[in-house]
Formats: C-alpha cells, structure tokens, sequence
C-alpha cells in the first residue's frame, strides 16, 4: 500500500539530515532520508450516502473535511 493521501494526495519527501551551516563545513554521511506525511487510517460517516467510507487520510485531509464536509470533498477527490 503506498503511502499517499487519499484527499490531498500528499506523499513521502526526499531530504537531507544536515542543516545549510553544517553541510557547508563538514562532510555530509548521511545522505538523504525520506519524510512520510502524517497518516491516518478513518472510517467517516457519511449521511448522503447513508453509510461508513475507510480512508487513509493526513491531518491536512482531515482539515478538508472537517472544513467542507465530507460528501463534498469525497465527490471532489473522485472517491464517491
């Protein structure tokens, strides 16, 4: 299962360890390492339909729909 957002569609990132001052002066070990978004596993209630929709969805999602509901914001991600 990959890890993306099923509303924002938010995936992992690519960074670096270090910051700009120590990349700067010292030799970088680490290499790159790979930040996840803040996942959750929900099942939501949805009335229009009269019935439980399991997403995985990040705080942000959860934000959407808290912020426009969550028929409307289903309907705009192409879920329902």
């Amino acid at each position: 299962m990959a890890k993306v957002c099923d509303i924002t569609g938010k995936s992992t990132q690519v960074g670096g360890r270090y910051s700009n001052r120590t990349r700067a002066t010292q030799y970088n070990p680490s290499g790159k390492t790979r930040r996840s978004p803040n996942l959750q596993k929900k099942s939501i209630f949805v009335p229009e339909l009269g019935s439980n929709v399991s997403l995985t969805v990040s705080a942000a999602g959860m934000r959407t729909i808290a912020k426009n509901g969550a028929f409307a914001t289903l309907k705009k991600a192409g879920l329902v």
